[in-house]
């Protein structure tokens, strides 16, 4: 099964509706994914997801919808070569 890594920016109001927690979650669920998802300054959430090519496309798919709280405007991905650094997904924190 082709492995491949999905780089993602989410925009809306994406930030204080649980959206982090809960595509980790959602990768959880799925399961077989690496990576991690963060806020950004800005106000986008960022996830970069490692996996098998049909599950790391469920979450790109599942982004579009996000927490029910959650209203995505924009899901801005960059399909790139899998980088194989990542052993879990988890919630980054930035300061």
């Amino acid at each position: 099964m082709e492995t491949i890594r999905a780089h993602a920016f989410v925009t809306g109001r994406v930030q204080g509706v649980f959206f982090r927690a809960t595509t980790a979650d959602e990768a959880a669920s799925i399961g077989g994914l690496a990576g991690y998802v963060a806020n950004l300054p800005d106000g986008r959430v960022e996830v970069v997801c490692e996996g098998p090519k049909e599950l790391v496309e469920r979450l790109v798919a599942w982004l579009w919808h996000g927490p029910p709280m959650a209203k995505v405007t924009d899901v801005k991905v960059t399909w790139e070569p899998p980088v194989g650094n990542l052993a879990v997904f988890s919630v980054a924190y930035r300061r």
